[in-house]
């Protein structure tokens, strides 16, 4: 049993986000199973992961032996653009899910990852092995994987701190005005789409966005973007809510075929570089992802 003392500065923060917090090492999903099974006390008693914290709670947590490694070895092309003896970093193509679920069970950068490397961290779950954060499926770029617990939980303790340099290329719609800017809203679930994620609610976790203006098109602004926390859907939900949604992404509002441009069968966002420090050598390490092919050909186009 571990136990975390909740302080003043978590007061009114529900039991999932403390837990979260303080547990960078575990997945969320594995949290909230083990919240549902009764694995974490407040004050001595079972909770929801909605509870909300007064500040002060004594919060116990019993984490369940990992169960067995259910993804299975495929053998599917994997770009390793850097890797140590504690962490790889992989060029994620779009389309490819980071890990199984919502339907998918094959096919996945884990099944990439499996037949390539022998042992991975487990600290994420029987589904995850190796993963200590994600992309979403249609975007493209660099992402980490640790190869054991302890350099797992090393880089989840950075991510959770803020210590992780993550930026972004993309190309939204429109003009963006201002050649700088930081968008600082909170970002949740949207209580009627529940696909989707929103700025405009009361209920979200707070979350920045940064941007410059690299290049400008006619009816498009080319962007890097960096992000000091990581939130679902964190850069589009952004974006789209200042008027700019990324180019492809129509869940948030970007035309399906964009009027005088090529058909984009995925979102033009692409997380291009992460600065972190290695668990093997304590030393900073700075990973590229060249902007792919496809994305050169199509923002080339709209000259």
């Amino acid at each position: 049993m571990i136990e975390r003392i909740a302080g003043s500065e978590d007061a009114g923060k529900r039991l999932d986000h403390f837990l979260k917090d303080r547990f960078p090492e575990y997945s969320r999903a594995r949290l909230q199973q083990w919240i549902k099974a009764g694995r974490v006390l407040v004050d001595g008693h079972p909770a929801k992961a909605s509870a909300s914290l007064r500040g002060g709670e004594r919060v116990q947590l019993e984490p369940a032996a990992a169960a067995p490694l259910h993804a299975e070895p495929e053998d599917l092309p994997l770009e390793i653009l850097y890797e140590d003896g504690a962490v790889i970093a992989v060029n994620k193509p779009a389309g490819m899910v980071v890990h199984a679920g919502a339907g998918v069970g094959a096919g996945t950068l884990v099944n990439a990852l499996l037949h390539r490397f022998a042992h991975l961290s487990k600290a994420g779950g029987c589904e995850r092995p190796g993963i200590v954060h994600r992309l979403d499926r249609f975007t493209s770029g660099v992402i980490l994987v640790a190869r054991d617990d302890a350099s797992h939980q090393q880089l989840a303790r950075q991510f959770a701190s803020r210590q992780v340099g993550k930026t972004y290329l993309a190309l939204v719609h429109g003009s963006v005005r201002q050649d700088t800017g930081r968008i600082d809203k909170p970002v949740a679930r949207d209580p009627v789409r529940r696909t989707r994620m929103t700025t405009r609610t009361k209920s979200g976790r707070a979350a920045w966005t940064e941007f410059r203006v690299l290049r400008r098109f006619a009816r498009f602004t080319f962007l890097e973007v960096k992000i000091g926390t990581g939130r679902t859907h964190q850069i589009r939900v952004h974006l789209a809510s200042i008027g700019h949604p990324v180019a492809g992404d129509t869940l948030y509002g970007a035309p399906s075929r964009p009027a005088g441009a090529p058909p984009l069968e995925r979102w033009f966002l692409h997380a291009w570089r992460i600065r972190f420090r290695s668990p093997a050598s304590a030393e900073i390490v700075t990973v590229t992802a060249p902007l792919p092919k496809e994305l050169e050909d199509w923002m080339h186009a709209l000259l």
